[in-house]
């Protein structure tokens, strides 16, 4: 089981390779074939796995590093003489 979701959620057929309560008790009742409660499937990822809560960042797609530092080193400084 450990195996299986430490191969992430694409691996086991789901859309996005983001873990959820719903998707983790779907894959520990395939491959033991106990159904889960959410609590129990928390139990089991926080005490038995040691896995914690973690949280995607948010951040456009579209998002330019490179364009960001030229405008924090270019723009902001002359935006903020301007005050």
């Amino acid at each position: 089981m450990r195996t299986a979701l430490e191969q992430g959620a694409q691996a086991n057929g789901f859309e996005a390779d983001l873990w959820i309560l719903e998707r983790v008790g779907l894959v520990v009742e395939r491959v033991t074939g106990v159904v889960l409660s959410r609590a129990s499937v928390w139990r089991l990822l926080t005490g038995r796995l040691g896995w914690s809560l973690q949280r995607p960042e948010r951040r456009a797609v579209e998002r330019d590093e490179s364009e960001i530092a030229r405008w924090i080193a270019h723009e902001w400084p002359r935006i903020k003489k301007g005050r």
